[in-house]
């Protein structure tokens, strides 16, 4: 009677574990994520932070189940080749990169670990993929190419009487040439006259954001990594010499700039996990799994900075 009674016990048991394990989202084995960013600012960082809520939410918690490897290269070309060099060595489940010049170290290092891009603007032109619809290779993610067309126009609503508009931008990015050439474009079109100046480096922005605000009426700054980290420079001259400065991503009008109408890089984040997720867990190929847009664009208004300019926020609107 015993001896039954423990088998019938025992076999429950081994029945009710098999269960456990089983399944396409067993959340006992561990999920192993690397991520290489490329530096510190507040987009950047908030689209890691939405990717990892993101894993959370669907069950995969870091020190439980979820093992991440988090590089992050300060803007360093070299750190950017030794840390993907690591995370290659680390066979990973799935990989993330996070920005235009992370993404093209990892991917020379890797053509084989499945790997998801985000804060990246145009992946063809980085060659990263052959084709956003069908990429053909191990990378997919998403892209945060802005709509710089309403973002012109914000700025020239509130600025109307602006005859000459400021451009400022890192040369070193490609990202960042394609939509400071798109926005000289659309300035252009509107008739107004184009002051570009460049940087190549964070040491080179309080000077040549100096020069270039004593002669224009509004400034331009696309999403650019040198100068989403300078945000904070950005604000403070902004102020001192009155000019209302658009940049291209919702967390750098929160960090120096006046509004703009963009991407929300955590939700970009969010959006990148759940590819990450269809890897992993549906076992989709990344080189059949399209590149996609940000699914939702938002108007940000930093209302210290309106104040410090003399514009009420509440006049800073998007033409429906």
């Amino acid at each position: 009677m015993k001896k039954s009674y423990l088998l019938t016990v025992c076999m429950t048991a081994l029945v009710l574990l098999l269960a456990a394990c089983g399944g396409k989202k067993d959340k006992e084995v561990d999920l192993s994520i690397g991520i290489l960013q490329y530096v510190e600012h507040g987009s950047l960082d908030a689209a890691r932070e939405g990717f990892i809520e993101e894993l959370e939410k669907n069950g995969y918690v870091e020190g439980k189940n979820l093992k991440i490897d988090y590089q992050n290269a300060q803007a360093d070309t070299a750190n950017l080749k030794s840390m993907s060099e690591r995370l290659v060595s680390d066979k990973n489940d799935v990989n993330l990169a996070i920005a235009t010049p992370a993404a093209v170290a990892l991917a020379n290092e890797d053509s084989e670990t499945p790997m998801v891009i985000t804060a990246v603007t145009d992946a063809v032109d980085a060659k990263l993929v052959k084709d956003n619809d069908k990429p053909g290779g191990n990378v997919t993610g998403t892209i945060d190419l802005v709509p710089i067309e309403d973002q012109i126009k914000l700025l020239l609503s509130i600025k109307p009487d602006a005859k000459t508009v400021g451009l400022i931008y890192n040369t070193s990015e490609t990202n960042s040439e394609i939509q400071a050439k798109l926005a000289e474009k659309e300035l252009k079109a509107a008739g107004i006259t184009v002051k570009t100046v460049t940087v190549t480096s964070s040491n080179d922005v309080q000077q040549a954001l100096t020069s270039v605000l004593k002669e224009v009426d509004a400034l331009y700054i696309p999403t650019d990594n040198i100068m989403a980290a300078s945000m904070a420079t950005v604000g403070q001259l902004a102020k001192e010499y009155q000019v209302p400065v658009i940049p291209g991503s919702t967390d750098m009008a929160k960090d120096g700039g006046l509004a703009t109408y963009g991407i929300d890089y955590k939700k970009l984040g969010q959006q990148t996990a759940r590819m990450a997720l269809r890897i992993t867990e549906d076992g989709e190929n990344p080189s059949e799994m399209s590149i996609e847009k940000s699914e939702i664009l938002e108007l940000v208004v930093n209302e210290e900075m309106a104040k410090a300019l003399g514009i009420d926020p509440a006049s800073i609107k998007i033409d429906e």
